[in-house]
Order: structure tokens, then C-alpha cells, then sequence
């Protein structure tokens, strides 16, 4: 019989663990929480000191019972739950529904799950952390107090189903601006003129700079025209040249928002699946008879880029061993470089050990945990090495008093390069840019002169990677929140993904729009970022969260009372669609769903006929100018776009359109495929802009 019992969440951790422990420890998992407050009431009491009901969630009664029997049985029960907020929380609860004392030293707390790790954490346990627990319980409270106040009015007024949070409106409420920036956006008119430049054999790549030694920015035709006129024959002497030495440092080893931004970009991973694969990771992989089950990452719900001195170390034997000294790191080039909110309370993630090569391992892992695994492996072994060195070359080409500038680099010592190279939101690759060797007073040939017409783009929309990195940098939400927000935001169909990207539904639209007009705190950033301030707070013992919850809840009170008597309900009317439902004959109608507009029959209940509604795109008919241009498929499965109103009107185009008219003729503009991505350019004349990715 086992002398002491351990709890951890999950089975695969349990596992893991249990091995390490050796006999006289039984580990059992508690599955995640064991209690939490009710779903079918709000289950806080906000005349006791918002004083929250727990209940045990259905079907943990079974778990908490074998638990209970097991802890009877034990000299001493150690919790040793994941080391943050939501863990502490999860040992407070078990520690009350047990029976156990509180202030005894039984919480077990470890960054990563391997041997030494774990034999050390048990040599020093701890008490419960009161403040974590506070935190955790604030933030839940919190969100109780949003949701379950806001929701019911929501579905009371507008339509049921609905709901409200705190970071997941403020999400929705960016994408919607940033839709609306796009939609708002005039493009301006700018040109740039490159040079094809010769000298002897060699071949390269120059710009328009500036006249008379000073940079001129070319806004129109007559602008070019006038640059054009002031050369004088193809060939241009170097005036000077510019030769220096570049040192570019590798990035920190990843955070949870690094990660989710840099799986998007590289691995083409949803923020949700890149943290079940980390979890896996982290609580263990089976490796064969040699290792057992191992955790090959550090904990992955974290905001620091620290690392330990032994990791450190290790990482410094194998590259020293690998790629030789010169690829090591100076011990002042490895800097933390963590954030101003960064809580420093774990470690970055990082392989548990550096000696575990990604392609050693390959075997044992599904081939998403192997991609994973691999990223972060490289990361932090590249952020461990020494800095790479560019030799970067600018020459001063001049005809007269026009100046081209042309640039150049090359990588001289590849440094952590050799290993990974941090990704960028726009698919750019690092390349080496030629130049020959110039030298001051040399004459080179112009083979050609192109002056090229540009206009200025919108914003982009928003991807997974942009907006975990906007709500990142804008202190909205914290590590163990953007994966969470970021699904929830489209399983309630607030918005969509289109080519990757969000797009505000209409649902989503008449919700912010309610939000901001009788609880803007709820959207407003300043707001969402004070209110994380104060949870930390809570969590470094500075502030009491009883006081954090009643600072917002005495205000929030007031706009609840003021909505329920002044909100008008929206009415989502069923709108004619003027087509008849091929069933019954009766009118169908457009109605609101989950995830938007769709066709029905009107004769509902006796008809349920049902139909999705052509997804529109934006863009009014160009031919009748009073229809929708909407996507459709051919036979043959392949999208065109066409007018709503066919076959009155004929329109169609293989192509996509879009919203903004040509600026050269004010004639419909198009997206089309090109080899760099996509490029928009116009339906009647020769206006083209750069492609994007």
C-alpha cells in the first residue's frame, strides 16, 4: 500500500509523475476542477461579499469519491496541480472538499516534468497560495458577474443564445474597428522608380533616393516626369559607398503568445491546438523502454523568457559540441528581454532537455506534437547561440543631381541562423541581397529605368498570430486566456474567418453595438488592462479581491438597471427573401442564426425547409447596381461571384471583387492569384497594385 497520495489534473500527467515517485506514492488524477459554480444560476452572492457558490460539477462525483477513499488511506496527500492561478485554485478546492488543512505544507509545485525536477519538488512543499487562489476566484467571479447579468438581458432584448465577456468583447470590438478602418480607407497615390544597373557582368538592383543630396518623395506623374528629365544618358558614377558590419540577435525563447503567433505563422496552427499539443508535451510523451514517459517542455502557460542556469548550461555543452564554440553565446548576449507585465513566475518553454533532438525522438510523436516539438526546441536553442553577422554595402549612384540608392548584404557569419530564424506576419524570407564590390568614383551602366505607379493599402485584418500580438502588447487578457477567447469569439458566430483572417458577423456587430452603448467599460481596452492590473495585484497580495469586485460591480450595477429600462428590444424581423420555398410554396424568409443570416421557410413550424445564404462579399453589382455581388459554385465545385438579383441581372466574374473602385478609371477592381500571393488590379484598364501575401 502506497504511504502517500498525489493529485495532479490529468491521467497523462499522472503517469508521468508516478514512475519518478517510485512505490511508496500513488498518483491519481482529478481530471481539471472538481468544483465550480453552477451553470444553471449565477451562483455568486453579491450581498454576502460576492461570496461565490461552489458546487461539484456534474459527473466528479465519482472522481472526488475515489479520491476521497484514497486520501483516507494515505499518510499525507500532496497536490501538485499545474504551477498557476487556475492550479492553486484547483488544490484549494481539492484541499476543502478532502477535508484537509489548509496551512499544512502539502502543495507540490514544478515548471516541467522530469526526474530531477520532480524528486525536488517534494523535498520542499509548501502551503496553499492564498493570494493565487484570490486571483483566480476574482477573475471568475468577474466574469460570473459580466456574463450572467448582460446574457440574460442580451437574449431578453435582441435574441437567445447570446452572450457577453469581458476579453472576448474587447476581441470582437478590435476586429470590428479594424473592419471598419478598412472600409474607411482612401488609398494614395505614390511612385517609386527602379534602376537595373550594370557594372561589367554584374547585375543589380537600384532605387530613386532623392535630388541634390536631399530625399524627394514622388506623389504623382509629374513628379516622375521631372525626376525623368534631369538625366542625362544610362550611366552613373558611385559617389560613395557605405560599407558596415551588422549584428543581429536571435529572438527569446518562446512565451504562450510568442508561441501561438509563431505556430500560426510557421506550423499554420490554431492558438487552441497549438496549446493541446504543448499540453501533451508538457505532461508527457512515451519514449521506449530506455526513458519511460517523459515531459519534453517546460510548463507552457507562461509570460517569461527566463531560463534557467542548468538549462542554460546544457544548451552551452551541446551547441559548443555541435557547432563549435564560435556559435556559443556571450553571457551578456543572453538577455531575458521580458516584458513589463511579464509575472517572471515560470520559466519561458523550453525543452526539458536540449540533448533530446528533435529528429531522435520523431518516432514517438504524432507528427503535429514532432512539428511543435521541433519549433520549440530550435527556438531556444537558437536563443542560446551567438548572433548572426551581416555585411551590409549602400552605394550613391548620381546622373547630375538625381541620386539612386542601391543596398546589398550578405551573411557573413550565420550565428543562431543556422539553427531557426523567427517567422514575420507577412511570409517575408530573409535573403541575401547582391552587390558588387563598388568603390567611390566608378561608373556604372543604367540597363533600365522603370518608374512604377503604387497606391497606399489598408490595415490587413486581423489572423490568430496579429491578434494574440495586438492583445498581447495591449495588456488585454493574460497567457492562459487568448486561446480560449479566440474559439470561443467564433463558436458563438461573432465572427467569421475568411482566408484566415476575422471578419465581424452581423450578430457580432448588433452586440458591440449594445455594449457600447449602455456598458462601455466592458470594451473599453484602458479599462480590460486596469482590470488585469488589479487581478495581478490581487495575486502579489497588494489589493483584496472582494474590494477589486466591488470597485467594478458598483458602477456596473447601475448601467444594469439603466439598460433594463431603457433598452429597446432589437428586432431581427424576418426579411422576404422574394424566393418561395420549393417545398410548400410559402414565402421564404431570411432569418438569424448562430453563425449569421440563412434562408427559411415562413410557413414555419409546418415547413421546416432551410437553406444557407449565398455568402456576401461586401460589393455591390457593377452591372445593375442595385443587387449584392455573392460567392457561388460552379458545377464543378469552382467559386465565381455573381449578382444576388440573377437571372434578372447576368453579372459574374471568375474573380473576386472588391469594395473600393479603381482610382485610375472608377472601374470595378479584383483580386487575382499571382506567384506572391494575391493582386489587386482593375476589371477595364492596366492599374495593378503590388501583390500581397
Amino acid at each position: 500500500m502506497a504511504d502517500y497520495l498525489v493529485i495532479v489534473e490529468s491521467p497523462a500527467k499522472a503517469k508521468t509523475i508516478e514512475r519518478y515517485l517510485g512505490n511508496k506514492y500513488q498518483v491519481k488524477a482529478s481530471m481539471g476542477h472538481v468544483i465550480d459554480l453552477p451553470k444553471s444560476q449565477m451562483g455568486v452572492n453579491v450581498e454576502d461579499n460576492y461570496d461565490p457558490k461552489y458546487i461539484t460539477i456534474r459527473g466528479k462525483g465519482p472522481i472526488l469519491k475515489e479520491l476521497k477513499t484514497a486520501a483516507k488511506k494515505a499518510k499525507k496527500v500532496f497536490l501538485a496541480a499545474d504551477p498557476d492561478r487556475e492550479g492553486e485554485a484547483i488544490a484549494w478546492h481539492l484541499a476543502h472538499s478532502l477535508n484537509m488543512d489548509e496551512s499544512s505544507a502539502c502543495r507540490v509545485v514544478f515548471n516541467e516534468i522530469t526526474k530531477d525536477a520532480i524528486k525536488e519538488s517534494f523535498k520542499h512543499p509548501r502551503t496553499i497560495d492564498m493570494d493565487l487562489v484570490d486571483a483566480q476566484q476574482a477573475r471568475r467571479v468577474l466574469d460570473r458577474l459580466v456574463g450572467y447579468n448582460i446574457s440574460p438581458l442580451l437574449w431578453k432584448k435582441v435574441k437567445k443564445g447570446l452572450s457577453a465577456g469581458r476579453v472576448q468583447s474587447v476581441a470582437v470590438k478590435l476586429i470590428m474597428d479594424r473592419e471598419e478602418e478598412i472600409n474607411n480607407f482612401q488609398p494614395e497615390e505614390y511612385w517609386s522608380i527602379e534602376g537595373a544597373f550594370q557594372k561589367g557582368k554584374d547585375a543589380f538592383e537600384g532605387a530613386f533616393y532623392g535630388l541634390n543630396g536631399k530625399k524627394k518623395k514622388l506623389s504623382s506623374k509629374e513628379d516622375v516626369e521631372d525626376v525623368m528629365s534631369r538625366m542625362v544618358g544610362t550611366e552613373f558614377s558611385v559617389d560613395k559607398v557605405n560599407k558596415r558590419e551588422r549584428r543581429r540577435n536571435p529572438a527569446s525563447p518562446f512565451t504562450t503568445s510568442s508561441l501561438q503567433q509563431e505556430a500560426a505563422r510557421k506550423l499554420n496552427f490554431k492558438a487552441k491546438k497549438t496549446m493541446m499539443l504543448a499540453q501533451q508535451l508538457y505532461e508527457g510523451i512515451e519514449l521506449g523502454k530506455r526513458e519511460g514517459t517523459v515531459g519534453l517542455i517546460t510548463y507552457m502557460r507562461t509570460d517569461s523568457t527566463r531560463i534557467s542556469q542548468t538549462a542554460k548550461q546544457e544548451a552551452s555543452s551541446y551547441i559548443s559540441d555541435k557547432y563549435g564554440q564560435d556559435y556559443l553565446a556571450k553571457a551578456s548576449e543572453q538577455k531575458s528581454g521580458n516584458s513589463q507585465n511579464a509575472q517572471d513566475a515560470h520559466e519561458a518553454i523550453r525543452p526539458t532537455s536540449t540533448l533530446r533532438d528533435p529528429k531522435t525522438i520523431k518516432a514517438n510523436l504524432s507528427r503535429d506534437q514532432f512539428r511543435l516539438y521541433k519549433l520549440i526546441w530550435e527556438r531556444f536553442v537558437a536563443s542560446q547561440m551567438a548572433p548572426a553577422v551581416m555585411d551590409t554595402m549602400t552605394a550613391h549612384l548620381l546622373n547630375k543631381e538625381v541620386e539612386f540608392r542601391a543596398t546589398g548584404s550578405k551573411v557573413k557569419f550565420k550565428g543562431f541562423m543556422k539553427v531557426y530564424v523567427e517567422g514575420n506576419d507577412d511570409n517575408k524570407k530573409d535573403e541575401d541581397k547582391y552587390l558588387p564590390e563598388l568603390e567611390e568614383g566608378m561608373t556604372v551602366k543604367a540597363a533600365n529605368i522603370d518608374p512604377n505607379q503604387h497606391f497606399t493599402q489598408p490595415p490587413p485584418r486581423y489572423t490568430e498570430a496579429r491578434l494574440v500580438k495586438t492583445l498581447e502588447e495591449m495588456g488585454i487578457g493574460r497567457p492562459s486566456t487568448y486561446a480560449p477567447t479566440l474559439d470561443t469569439i467564433q463558436r458563438r458566430g461573432y465572427v467569421s474567418l475568411d482566408n484566415k483572417r476575422f471578419v465581424p458577423t452581423e450578430l457580432g456587430e448588433i452586440v458591440i453595438q449594445i455594449l457600447r452603448e449602455y456598458f462601455p467599460e466592458i470594451i473599453n481596452v484602458d479599462f480590460t488592462v486596469e482590470m488585469e492590473g488589479n487581478l495581478d495585484a490581487v495575486e502579489e497580495g497588494q489589493k483584496q479581491w472582494v474590494q477589486v469586485i466591488d470597485d467594478f460591480y458598483k458602477d456596473f450595477e447601475k448601467r444594469l438597471d439603466k439598460a433594463e429600462e431603457e433598452m429597446e428590444e432589437v428586432e431581427i424581423k424576418d426579411e422576404p427573401a422574394g424566393v418561395t420555398c420549393e417545398e410548400c410554396g410559402h414565402e421564404l424568409v431570411y432569418k438569424m442564426g448562430r453563425y449569421g443570416k440563412f434562408l427559411a421557410c415562413s410557413n414555419f413550424p409546418d415547413c421546416r425547409n432551410t437553406k444557407p445564404l449565398l455568402k456576401e462579399i461586401g460589393v455591390k453589382c457593377p452591372k445593375c447596381k442595385k443587387g449584392n455581388v455573392v460567392e457561388r459554385k460552379s458545377k464543378k465545385k469552382r467559386t465565381f461571384y455573381g449578382c444576388d438579383r440573377y437571372p434578372e441581372c447576368d453579372f459574374l466574374s471568375w474573380d473576386k471583387p472588391i469594395s473600393r473602385p479603381c482610382p485610375k478609371c472608377d472601374s470595378l477592381l479584383v483580386e487575382k492569384k499571382a506567384k506572391k500571393g494575391t493582386q489587386v488590379q482593375c476589371s477595364n484598364c492596366d492599374y495593378k497594385e503590388e501583390a500581397q501575401k
